[in-house]
């Protein structure tokens, strides 16, 4: 299996297994990443962590070889498979977060920037090296590395083709920790921050932030106010603002 789903405790792991590829994206791996995601979206957990086999790379990117050779329909079509595979993060009902345990290129950095959280080895190096091929990022980077840590780095990583180490992907926002030793077990420590949080509140808190990077402040404003309504309705609501008054840890229940 050259993608695998596990679970460890409330919290899913999808690990790409293809160490003597450095985990790069053929399209069959891209599909089997689909379908995982299909899969672990149903399952009753509170996260989920994605990292590479090995301690050498998170995922070197796509798999040059299967990329020539192809009409421009079929150059279309793979661009928008790899798009859409990697949306279904965002679909997802819980956080995800990228365990990035070293190379992080090209399509290996789509995936880890379709997550909601990036933690990062210290030995980590993550770029976009597209243009040195003479190519163009096609599974999101040009799209999503600007929103998160602005136009002015991401042209310099991506026109440039530059890599960056795991200091300073953390110093521009790229990713939110750097650990010493295992990137899962560095994940695992993210999650239990917000694995006892309500998934609603948790879902509708990123939704609102996701949805508003696409439309003006005022429209922002009003996505924010219609959540922020809505949650009110759970009874994970109640249960929290109860507990708060009574000066006890709050029990959620997702509901």
């Amino acid at each position: 299996m050259t993608v695998e789903l596990s679970q460890l405790e409330d919290c899913a792991l999808l690990r790409l297994n293809r160490p003597e590829a450095l985990n790069a994206l053929s399209f069959s791996i891209l599909l089997d990443i689909s379908n995982a995601l299909d899969e672990v979206a149903t399952w009753k957990v509170r996260s989920l962590i994605v990292t590479g086999a090995g301690d050498k790379s998170f995922c070197a990117g796509a798999d040059i070889k299967e990329l020539g050779g192809r009409t421009v329909t079929e150059r279309k079509r793979g661009a928008e498979f790899g798009q859409a595979a990697l949306a279904k993060f965002e679909q997802l009902p819980f956080p995800s977060v990228a365990a990035i345990n070293g190379f992080a290129f090209g399509g290996g950095l789509e995936l880890a920037l379709a997550c909601n959280f990036r933690v990062a080895a210290r030995s980590a190096r993550l770029g976009l090296p597209e243009i040195k091929l003479g190519l163009v990022p096609g599974y999101g980077g040009t799209q999503r590395l600007p929103r998160l840590i602005g136009e002015a780095r991401a042209l310099d990583m991506i026109l440039l083709g530059r890599t960056v180490n795991a200091e300073e992907a953390e110093h521009i926002g790229l990713v939110h920790r750097i650990v010493d030793g295992s990137a899962v077990a560095g994940a695992l420590a993210l999650v239990e921050e917000f694995s006892s949080y309500s998934l609603i509140a948790l879902r509708l808190a990123r939704d609102a932030v996701v949805r508003a990077l696409d439309v003006p402040i005022h429209e922002g404003l009003k996505i924010e106010a219609d959540l922020s309504t809505l949650i009110f309705s759970t009874a994970d609501s109640e249960e929290g603002m109860t507990a708060f008054i009574e000066k006890r840890k709050a029990v959620f229940k997702d509901e």
